[in-house]
C-alpha cells in the first residue's frame, strides 16, 4: 500500500471515530478506557424488507400474477396490476397483505405469499465495517450473526491494522449510542472467543490503523 493510500486511510478511520463518537454525545478523551461489548443482545425475530432486496411475490392459483421482483432503491416494488407498492421497511407478511388488497379490486379474494431470495434489508440494521479491514463493507444483518462472521465477511484486518483498538458503536435510541473496545486482535490472533460477541442491527465496527 502506497504511502499517501496509507496516511489517507488512517485520516478516514480518525474521522469515521470522531464524527461516530462526537454524534453520540461522546468525546475521543472520554474513551481512552471502553467497556466490552455484552455478550448477549436483544434479537429482532422480524425481517424488514430493503431496497436491493429480491421478492418472490406469488399469488395462489394465478400463475400470471406470480412473479419475481427487486425492491427499487426507492423502496417500492412494482408487478401487474399493482404498481408502486411500498415494500422497503415492511415485514414480507405485511407486504403479501398490501397487496392483497390492491389485488383485490381485480382478483376475488387473493391469497398472495411474499418470500425474500436476496437478502439486503433496510439500510438502518445493515452492519457496517469501517477503517483497516481488508474489503470495509456494509454487510446485511443476520440473525445470530457475531464479530467473528463479520471478519470472515470482510476478509480480515489489514497489515496496517490495530485491532486490538478497535471500536464497536452501537445505537440505543434516538440520537444516543453505546461505544465498546473490540481488541479484534485477541479474536483473530489469539483465538480468544470471549470477544466474539453478537452484533446487533446497525452495529458499527470502526478499526483503526496501527501508529509504528
Amino acid at each position: 500500500m502506497s504511502e499517501p493510500r496509507t496516511r489517507g486511510r488512517a485520516l478516514l478511520s480518525a474521522v469515521l471515530v470522531g464524527a461516530l463518537l462526537t454524534g453520540g454525545g461522546l468525546t475521543l478523551a472520554s474513551c481512552t478506557s471502553l467497556p466490552a461489548a455484552p455478550a448477549y443482545v436483544q434479537q429482532n425475530s422480524l425481517y424488514r424488507i430493503g431496497p436491493g432486496d429480491g421478492l418472490y411475490v406469488f399469488v395462489w392459483e394465478n400463475r400470471d400474477l406470480s412473479t419475481s421482483v427487486t425492491v427499487r432503491p426507492d423502496g417500492r416494488v412494482s408487478f401487474p396490476l399493482v404498481n408502486d407498492v411500498l415494500a422497503a421497511g415492511k415485514t414480507p407478511t405485511q407486504l403479501s397483505r398490501d397487496i392483497q388488497r390492491r389485488l383485490a379490486k381485480y382478483v376475488k379474494d387473493p391469497v398472495v405469499t411474499v418470500m425474500v431470495n436476496n437478502f439486503v434489508g433496510e439500510y438502518s440494521e445493515q452492519i457496517r465495517i469501517v477503517g483497516e479491514a481488508t474489503k470495509p463493507s456494509a454487510i446485511p444483518y443476520r440473525k445470530g450473526m457475531s464479530i467473528l462472521d463479520v471478519m470472515i465477511a470482510v476478509g480480515g484486518l489489514t497489515q496496517y491494522a490495530d485491532g486490538n483498538r478497535s471500536t464497536l458503536v452501537r445505537t440505543v435510541g434516538r440520537g444516543i449510542k453505546e461505544v465498546y473496545g473490540l481488541p479484534l486482535d485477541r479474536l483473530l490472533k489469539d483465538g480468544d472467543i470471549s470477544v466474539n460477541v453478537p452484533l446487533e442491527p446497525g452495529d458499527i465496527i470502526v478499526i483503526p490503523q496501527t501508529f509504528f
